[in-house]
């Protein structure tokens, strides 16, 4: 379905972005990945799929080296037609002892990062009047959560940003929406049940139940095989009149 298309995921080197990287490369997307820790594993898996892959190791808090990025994009593959914005940070404390600094990153690689690849990879996608800009925000998008006071303004930008991007865009064949997941098991959440696990003196299974618990009535994670399976629905025709929602994955979450 993708065939000739190539993908731009941001934070794809593991986790949620790594996810929605392979179901796109399934498709036949030719892929651009970004991201910290192993790079050469993922750039295998995405290469055992049949399709071309490349890196840029751009820091998603510098504007300078998203341009960069998407250059490099558009010099290894011709342009970006799917922008995946999915780089994401996180740190919890309430806002009284919120650090200054984390708050000032959680911004800039959680929502200014989108604004930034968005702003430079539109006007190659206005010139072939195609592209998919799916930006993963999180149901922390749509509600808030205590002691997540960066995070979720970071997330409710993501969609007011998705909004916008998508109306500017709404005559043209160039679709924004946002992805909303609730708990998925990535590293990131994977620290947080850690923690709970160790506070508390229980075992990872009843951390990860108690997490769940708390938030999620399904009482399960959602897998990135789903959220990628979303981002290549967002990406087919059934979806050309699909613009600027926040498409919430998250065991009815949101529901209550």
């Amino acid at each position: 379905m993708l065939q000739g298309k190539t993908a731009l995921i941001t934070g794809s080197t593991s986790g949620i972005g790594l996810g929605i990287a392979k179901a796109l490369a399934a498709q036949g997307a030719n892929i651009v990945l970004n991201g910290f820790g192993d790079v050469e594993g993922p750039k295998a898996e995405i290469a055992a799929l049949g399709v071309q892959v490349a890196y840029h190791g751009a820091d998603m808090s510098k504007p300078a080296e998203i341009d960069d990025m998407v250059q490099f994009a558009c010099r290894t593959f011709g342009g970006v037609d799917i922008l995946v914005n999915n780089a994401g940070i996180q740190h919890v404390a309430r806002i009284e002892n919120f650090p200054i600094e984390r708050w000032d990153s959680i911004i800039a690689i959680n929502l200014s990062s989108a604004f930034h690849a968005t702003r430079v990879a539109l006007p190659g996608m206005l010139a072939k009047n195609w592209g998919r800009i799916i930006n993963v925000a999180s149901v922390h998008g749509l509600v808030g959560s205590a002691e997540k006071s960066a995070y979720v303004a970071a997330k409710h930008g993501v969609v007011g940003l998705t909004k916008v991007t998508a109306l500017e865009n709404a005559t043209s064949g160039i679709t924004c929406n946002a992805i909303c997941p609730g708990w998925v098991l990535t590293p990131l959440v994977q620290k947080q049940v850690d923690a709970k696990a160790a506070a508390l003196n229980i075992s990872n299974e009843d951390a990860k139940g108690l997490l769940l618990g708390e938030k999620e009535p399904s009482k399960q994670f959602t897998t990135t095989e789903e959220l990628g399976a979303l981002a290549v629905f967002f990406c087919s025709p059934a979806a050309n009149n699909i613009r600027g929602v926040a498409w919430n994955m998250d065991g009815g979450w949101v529901a209550q």
